[in-house]
């Protein structure tokens, strides 16, 4: 889906992630893009690329079938560079966590979220950081009464988490959770426990197989 064959200058098309949302029936698929010069206020915040410095923002294009798409838009702004976005429903608002991609003149480099009305935005001003610093990869999913935030802490080699009951007053649970070693970028989603079964079934019987003909 060549999504910037409109922007020439656009250096790449990042982290796509796909939301449904119910209300319009349409798939909504947006990503991170860095154009040079579109936002010259921030264009020194970034890391270098290509001889040039990256900027994102975050762009969207709809579909309902997969076939024919909405051309692309700007999905989110709010004056810094940001990657690595998703989304969640929870009750009527819809959030966007994302991470601030801002290197200089103070690294960010931390998880941030604006929530909206609607699928489609508008959405609100950035939080404040959530998260540690130097993380990325965000991946949501509530569990009983608790949201879990998800994310590669990149720099540390290895991965971390959030937990909060009302989006607002966010616990680190980083020591309480364990990933393989080398996990990177994952997906957190609910899988019936019919599915779950038979993953954990299927990785048994490969063990009892290993080192047999």
């Amino acid at each position: 889906m060549p999504v910037m064959k409109q922007e020439a200058k656009a250096m790449n098309c990042w982290a796509p992630e796909i939301f449904y949302d119910e209300r319009t029936e349409k798939f909504i698929i947006f990503w991170a893009t860095s154009i040079p010069g579109r936002f010259p206020e921030t264009d020194n915040t970034g890391d270098p690329g290509g001889g040039k410095t990256y900027n994102h923002r975050i762009y969207d294009v709809t579909t309902k079938d997969f076939k024919t798409y909405s051309d692309t838009k700007l999905f989110y702004d709010d004056g810094f560079s940001v990657i690595d976005a998703t989304m969640v429903k929870d009750s009527d608002k819809y959030v966007l966590i994302f991470k601030d991609e801002t290197k200089l003149p103070v690294a960010k480099k931390n998880i941030r979220m604006a929530t909206a009305d609607a699928a489609e935005g508008p959405y609100g001003q950035a939080s404040q950081p959530i998260s540690p610093d130097w993380v990325e990869g965000p991946s949501a999913i509530k569990i009983g009464e608790r949201w879990i935030i998800y994310f590669d802490e990149y720099t540390r080699g290895r991965y971390g988490a959030i937990a909060s009951a009302d989006m607002k007053q966010w616990e680190n649970i980083s020591q309480k959770i364990s990933f393989p070693k080398g996990t990177r970028h994952g997906t957190a989603f609910a899988a019936p426990q019919s599915v779950l079964q038979n993953l954990l079934s299927q990785k048994s019987q490969h063990r009892g197989t290993e080192g047999t003909e």
